[in-house]
């Protein structure tokens, strides 16, 4: 755990972490098995963390290939034929929008993490970090369509902006930790994420969000095509 950080910031990112996996759960049919993977991947990561093993800089290959490889297969492999199947009929995409709220709470606490320099300035709303934005509007997007005021059409192009935001983030804070590929704020790197419990970030939270816009933009594809083949 990272000392001196108010324990009111690592309370809140917790909390945050748990309604997206909540989120994620009721936006998809409640799929248990899949929770339960949620729930079990992000306790084994939690721990690693907690124990200093990311912290450890020495390592031949870097250790936090070890949360970011297999979040990218398990991306890939939600988003295979079979398993669009599964969320093309359990999706309740009027939740799933709402799910991108959590974004609002994780730009609060990236903004304490840079305040105990922790994570450098760009990864913040007053840096290169606009994802607070996917977050606010969220909130107005999803009531929007939940009052049917808001077209399919819209609601696609703000996922695809969401995508792009959040990839755009993910980078940039992949650039900036300690890692062998680093090429920026060497002055006050993104060192949060390798401890306990902002490891949940990278591991749980962000390919969550990612996920969930991939397989909405898929779902509203499929959804629009039915009425213009042509989209």
């Amino acid at each position: 755990m990272i000392e001196n950080l108010p324990l009111w910031l690592e309370i809140l990112f917790i909390v945050t972490c748990v309604i997206t996996i909540a989120f994620f759960y009721y936006s998809n049919g409640k799929p248990k098995r899949v929770a339960f993977i949620l729930i079990l991947w992000s306790i084994i990561q939690a721990l690693l963390a907690y124990t200093g093993f990311y912290q450890n800089s020495d390592a031949v290959l870097p250790r936090f290939g070890l949360v970011i490889i297999p979040a990218v297969v398990l991306i890939i492999f939600g988003l295979l034929p079979k398993q669009q199947k599964w969320f093309f009929e359990n999706r309740n995409i009027k939740i799933s929008t709402f799910l991108h709220s959590v974004r609002i709470p994780v730009e609060i606490v990236l903004y304490g993490l840079f305040t105990h320099n922790m994570v450098p300035e760009l990864m913040t709303f007053e840096g290169r970090n606009f994802d607070i934005l996917i977050g606010i509007t969220a909130l107005l997007v999803g009531w929007l369509f939940l009052k049917q005021r808001i077209s399919k059409q819209m609601l696609l192009i703000w996922n695809i902006v969401g995508l792009i935001f959040v990839l755009f983030i993910l980078i940039n804070g992949l650039l900036s930790a300690e890692l062998p590929f680093q090429l920026f704020a060497f002055e006050q790197p993104n060192r949060a994420v390798n401890y306990f419990p902002f490891i949940l970030l990278p591991a749980t939270i962000v390919p969550i969000v990612i996920w969930t816009h991939l397989s909405d933009i898929l779902t509203l594809r499929r959804a629009l095509k039915s009425i213009d083949p042509n989209i």
